[in-house]
């Protein structure tokens, strides 16, 4: 199977400590990790290393610090099509701060500010046998116009819905799956019952909420349905949302919706029981 990952490609620099440090105040690292991050990204390392080919589309450029990005995506079978490959700018740098008593993360992120690509003429051929398309909502105009030929064309349309950003009220219609973070709302939606009705109500077949130890809420015939998830011993939170979003867009072509939310919570569990994304 094949998957094509639209939106934010980071360099990661994360570092396991004893506790977060007040201001002025230095600590000394328990363990690091560097590598490639972003939502779309560490999805798409996942759905290559459950036996898929992957590919990512955003924004990276030329400037040195990509070659870590590149090596590292290269390592784990996801190709990159970069949109941006004249930019000499640093690739988006993200700081995170693992709490190794907890696995709680602090995360410091550029994003992709200042990168935001409009999408070319022509890209219908970056659509050639893929199956399932995931989209993670950092490159929105990219996003919207994949998402619509995706759907033109009947492939699947997985939103990762981390958080709320401008122009996701144009793309969301188009998912055929949308999986949410606890905390994301629609900006007229206080709670997550009113995110998750309203999101069914734009016509997406399968809505879904994630409360990381928590059930996953599914919306089903006008009711929630809660999943239970694995309860483990955590080490590391990070980056266990995107292993989640990866591992159904995998589960999803061969399974319904529940039982790939299943296996998938089980995927984002084991990975909450090491350190760093990749481990």
């Amino acid at each position: 199977m094949k998957g094509l990952f639209v939106g934010l490609i980071t360099l990661d620099c994360v570092y396991q400590v004893h506790h977060i440090p007040d201001a002025n105040e230095k600590t000394v690292a328990q363990a690091s990790w560097l590598g490639a991050g972003g939502p779309a990204t560490n999805a798409a390392v996942t759905f290559s290393q459950m036996g898929n080919a992957a590919q990512v589309l955003g924004a990276l450029g030329q400037h040195p610090m990509t070659s870590l990005i590149h090596a590292d995506l290269a390592h784990h079978g996801v190709d990159i099509l970069d949109l941006s490959p004249a930019i000499a700018d640093p690739p988006p740098l993200s700081t995170i701060l693992v709490t190794a008593a907890t696995g709680d993360r602090a995360v410091i992120s550029r994003n992709a500010i200042g990168r935001q690509i409009e999408p070319p003429l022509h890209y219908d051929h970056w659509l050639r046998g893929v199956d399932v398309v995931l989209v993670d909502g950092h490159q929105m105009a990219l996003g919207r116009a994949i998402a619509t030929l995706a759907r033109q064309r009947n492939i699947p349309v997985v939103i990762d819905a981390g958080s709320w950003k401008p122009g996701f009220e144009t793309v969301l219609p188009l998912a055929t799956s949308v999986i949410a973070a606890a905390k994301f709302r629609l900006p007229d939606q206080p709670t997550a019952l009113g995110t998750l009705q309203a999101l069914h109500q734009m016509g997406i077949p399968e809505v879904a909420m994630t409360h990381g130890p928590d059930p996953i809420q599914l919306w089903r015939n006008g009711t929630i349905v809660e999943l239970p998830v694995p309860q483990v011993a955590v080490t590391d939170t990070l980056g266990a949302g995107d292993i989640f979003h990866g591992a159904f867009c995998h589960y999803r072509l061969s399974h319904d919706v529940e039982p790939a939310l299943t296996l998938a919570a089980q995927v984002a569990a084991q990975s909450c029981q090491r350190f760093g994304p990749r481990s």
